[in-house]
């Protein structure tokens, strides 16, 4: 087994690897949105594209993980927190997944006027996006109050989610040419909300790795 130097080390590139996937899966997150609000066709493009190289962060780490467990026979926490580490990667590649596919509504957009002022929207990416950050700090800098914090604000968007419902509803009602949009529209608040979800998962995790249990709270 090696020396605890050389397995504090090792950590500490997965780590810092993670945080690297991190900015560029909350990026993502937010570029998905802004080439949604600002009908960017060419930013939508960009996302797709990049998708892969959220994908390949994903089995990059996972293989250093694997190497780790393999190698230094971890015990306890050290074991629970790659254990994790894998868990969130996975997690964050889904992520880009539903970023990607908020991309290609979109092109599908592209030729048409919106029904409404996107509003609630952008606000539950936004949301979500810092949910996303905030679940991995908890993690690196091991701060269980804010994981658990975090967790609790997916109640928050759960609520907007509703909101963006009951309105996006009652619009069809009101005028049923507009109900393609409006599911497109609905299809990508979903999106958003699984995104919370995975934020949650993260945080989960951040407890396991440093309590070994799930207890959220």
């Amino acid at each position: 087994m090696a020396a605890r130097p050389q397995m504090d080390h090792e950590i500490s590139v997965i780590t810092n690897e993670l945080l690297d996937m991190t900015n560029l899966v909350e990026e993502t997150i937010r570029n998905a949105i802004k080439s949604l609000a600002e009908k960017n066709s060419d930013l939508a493009r960009q996302i797709i594209d990049g998708d892969e190289g959220i994908d390949d962060l994903e089995d990059k780490i996972k293989d250093k993980c694997l190497k780790f467990l393999a190698t230094q026979q971890p015990l306890a926490g050290d074991l629970r927190y790659m254990i994790s580490i894998m868990q969130m990667v996975r997690d964050l590649e889904r992520i880009g997944d539903h970023c990607e596919d908020i991309a290609k509504y979109t092109l599908r957009f592209e030729n048409e006027t919106y029904i409404k002022e996107l509003v609630d929207i952008p606000r539950m990416a936004d949301m979500s996006a810092r949910m996303v950050k905030n679940a991995i700090d908890a993690f690196v800098n091991k701060d269980l109050r804010l994981a658990r914090k975090v967790w609790k604000a997916d109640e928050e968007v759960d609520e907007l989610f509703r909101n963006i419902y009951d309105e996006l509803m009652g619009i069809v009602d009101q005028d049923a040419k507009k109900a393609n949009q409006s599911v497109m529209f609905l299809f990508i608040a979903a999106h958003l909300e699984r995104i919370a979800d995975y934020a949650t998962n993260i945080c989960e995790e951040t407890v396991f790795a440093m309590e070994g249990n799930y207890e959220m709270e």
